[in-house]
This record gives structure tokens, C-alpha cells and sequence, in this order.
């Protein structure tokens, strides 16, 4: 018997249609197979909470790290920035779903590395200074939400140097070949297909570039960018595993699902009954 490990994210419960897409596909092949979520459930806990129980329900196990959906907040709501972050760490615990808290699982051989490392808006044109590049994308129109639901209550640059230490003090531990998850990519390489490279400014980090490579990574599960590929670099295979919002996964999703490649298969595991 084998058993599988698959890999879903952006799946946005709340858009119109991606919680019943979520209920039809996201099953296991078999009991003992698991799933890794991305990030992007949503932004509120309560259905957070109701997907992942969902999703924890069917699989043997889930492996789950927060995306930028699930840090906004509004002026009226009683968590923010880095408090959001541990109730949702929090709700995921209570499940028994595994976090970038926990101490990492093991599957075929491979550590399963869930990761929260935001960004730094250093993937930009390295003659600007991040301001100037913030104001030039915001003369274009394009600004992300998180500059309004994340920004306004944390240091989002500092955060994210502190999850890159935090991540690296844990890596430094690891032995053997590594899946890396994380929601937002490592490699810069996965904005060659975004249109607005503006976007990048929200995207990711500089500081993750080598982490494939150093840790010893078979492959990289990230979302985000709503642009599902799978593209090799050196010898790591970087797959973004997202469903996306109705326009965009209208699109994308059906011949992912001819092709059996959503949710997205990452490892298989023979085993013993």
C-alpha cells in the first residue's frame, strides 16, 4: 500500500464556489495519506478553523503555515500582526494540525519544513530604496492589501528578519533531504511569470534565495502568486500549489484536475498494511 503527500494552498474558502471545490477534491486516495495547506484559507478564525477541522478530518495528517490572508485585520478586530498569527497558530494546534511551531514530521525519508517568512520588499530594482520602490509601484496603482491590514500594526520588515533568524536557528538542525513549504516562494525566480513585477515587493525575500539549495531541499511548495507552475532550479523543484479566486482558477484549475496534479502530489510512500 502507498500513501501520498499532497499539497494545496490559496484556496480561498470565501470566494464564491472554493469551499465546495475544497469539499469535492481535497480527499485523500487513502486513510494514511496527508496534505499540506499553503496558507490562504481566509482571514477570519472561525472559518479557518472549520476548514482545517475539515481537512484534518480526512487526512492522517495536515501541515499548514499561515499565509498573508490569514495576518489581515481590521481596526475593529481584537487581534493584529503578530497576535493574529498565534491565534491562528493557536486554532490550527488545538487540531492537531502541525505548524511552523511544531517540531517537523517526517515523510518518505524527507523533514516536512512548514515556514512563515513574510517579506522584506527586497525583490526590487536594487537601484531604489525600498520607499522609492513602494512609491513608484503606487504611482502604477498597484498596492496589496497587506499594506492596509498588516502594515498598520507591525513592523512588517522586522517581523519578517526575526522569522528569518527563527527559521534558521531550526533549519540549522535538520539532517537529510527537506520538502519546504512556505506561502510565499523562496526563489525570486517564481515572479517570472507575474505580470506586474511591482508585486514582488509583497512576494518574498532575498535572504531565502539559497535556502533550497543549502537545506537540502527535493522540492518547495509555495502559493501566493495565484500562477500554479512547477519549475526546476539547480535541482529543486519549486511547484506553486494555489487554487486562487473564481476568474483565476476557472483558468487553471481544470487541466490540473485532468491531469490529477491538484491537490498537487508531492511524495509517495509505500508502506506496510
Amino acid at each position: 500500500m502507498s500513501r501520498t503527500l499532497w499539497a494545496v494552498s490559496d484556496l480561498h474558502v470565501r470566494a464564491p464556489g472554493n469551499l465546495d471545490l475544497v469539499r469535492e477534491h481535497v480527499r485523500p486516495a487513502n486513510p494514511a495519506d496527508w496534505l499540506i495547506v499553503a496558507g490562504d484559507i481566509a482571514e477570519d478564525l472561525p472559518t479557518i478553523e472549520r476548514t482545517l477541522g475539515l481537512l484534518q478530518s480526512r487526512f492522517a495528517q495536515v501541515i499548514y503555515t499561515p499565509g498573508n490572508h490569514e495576518i489581515y485585520s481590521r481596526t475593529s478586530d481584537t487581534t493584529h500582526g503578530r497576535a493574529k498569527y498565534d491565534a491562528v497558530i493557536g486554532v490550527a494546534q488545538r487540531l492537531g494540525v502541525l505548524t511552523p511551531e511544531d517540531p517537523f514530521p517526517m515523510f518518505a525519508g524527507h523533514t516536512v519544513v512548514p515556514l512563515f517568512t513574510l517579506y522584506d520588499h527586497s525583490w526590487r530594482d536594487s537601484s531604489m530604496t525600498p520607499t522609492a520602490a513602494l512609491a513608484a509601484a503606487r504611482d502604477k496603482g498597484i498596492v496589496l492589501m497587506d499594506d492596509l491590514a498588516i502594515a498598520p500594526y507591525e513592523d512588517v520588515i522586522l517581523w519578517c528578519r526575526e522569522r528569518l533568524r527563527y527559521s534558521v536557528r531550526r533549519l540549522a538542525s535538520v539532517e537529510g533531504p527537506t520538502i519546504l513549504v512556505n506561502h510565499w516562494p523562496l526563489a525570486r525566480e517564481a515572479m517570472n511569470n507575474v505580470r506586474h513585477q511591482e508585486i514582488g515587493l509583497w512576494s518574498g525575500t532575498r535572504h531565502t534565495q539559497e535556502w533550497p539549495q543549502r537545506y537540502r531541499a527535493r522540492m518547495v511548495i509555495y502559493g501566493h502568486l495565484h500562477i500554479p507552475v512547477e519549475f526546476p532550479l539547480g535541482n529543486v523543484t519549486h511547484a506553486e500549489v494555489s487554487l486562487g479566486y473564481p476568474r483565476e482558477r476557472k483558468v487553471s484549475l481544470p487541466p490540473r484536475l485532468e491531469k490529477k496534479l491538484w491537490p498537487y502530489p508531492v511524495l509517495v510512500e509505500e508502506v506496510t498494511a
